[in-house]
């Protein structure tokens, strides 16, 4: 089998590490059996997600390449080895229940990722994931620090994040410009946040995207100044906000 080229445009960063791919597999904590591989690349995690005889391992890989290269080394996994786009998956046309995500991910479609996880939250368990330093940083921050964002409060509305450890360029090939860290997002059992979702979602977005306004300026693009309640929160930014002050707000709103 000749080996697959990295594409730049699939911001493909082939990892070579053995032992770091051992280690992401063994973060998962087997909160499903099922368990989706997004990006398989050559199939360096997929050969320790195999050895795993409790996982069912399905793999989608977007590249025809990989996914041609994947179907030679793994005849074995039949229709559990997909060629599509992740971003495009129907994930109930392949999972009845709950499953699992793991994944060296492409790093210019990271983002949009996590907001597909976030939008099937009630499917998704468990993620152990491969990011940009910067963006695992964002998904784990804290209120109150610089990274804290948009993707930190709606994935720790669902997930307790964990930052696992950092990973250097140069067990990637090609060697990406940035470093790289792997994080674990575990459900955290709330169903209902207690306010209205959909606006929810509206709110955090508007309140960081003018996040150096105060809420009550950021958030008139969503009511407007007079019909705004009386709510000490609406002085503040949207950094300082925990994800419980979010709802409180969202829900203020509301009424």
């Amino acid at each position: 089998m000749s080996l697959v080229r990295a594409k730049k445009h699939l911001g493909q960063h082939f990892l070579t590490d053995k032992n770091i791919a051992r280690k992401i597999v063994e973060s998962l904590q087997n909160g499903s059996k099922k368990v989706l591989e997004v990006g398989p690349g050559m199939g360096i995690l997929s050969d320790f997600l195999l050895q795993q005889s409790d996982f069912e391992t399905y793999l989608i890989d977007v590249d025809t390449e990989s996914f041609e290269f994947l179907q030679q080394k793994y005849p074995q996994l039949g229709d559990r080895l997909i060629n599509g786009d992740f971003l495009e998956m129907n994930f109930g046309d392949v999972f009845p229940g709950s499953f699992s995500i793991i994944g060296n991910f492409p790093y210019n479609i990271s983002s949009q990722i996590l907001f597909k996880i976030i939008d099937n939250r009630e499917q998704v368990t468990e993620v152990v994931g491969m990011f940009q330093k910067e963006v695992a940083e964002r998904c784990t921050a804290k209120p109150g620090s610089k990274e804290y964002g948009i993707l930190s409060v709606l994935l720790q509305a669902y997930y307790q994040v964990e930052y696992l450890f950092t990973v250097k360029a140069g067990v990637f090939n090609p060697p990406p410009k940035v470093l790289s860290a792997v994080i674990r997002l575990t459900r955290n059992g709330v169903t209902q946040l207690g306010c209205n979702e959909s606006l929810f979602k509206k709110v955090v977005k508007a309140a960081f995207n003018q996040r150096r306004k105060t809420l009550r300026n950021a958030l008139s693009v969503l009511v407007s100044k007079d019909k705004m309640p009386d709510t000490p929160l609406l002085e503040l930014r949207a950094e300082r906000l925990s994800v419980s002050d979010f709802v409180e707000l969202t829900n203020a709103l509301s009424e």
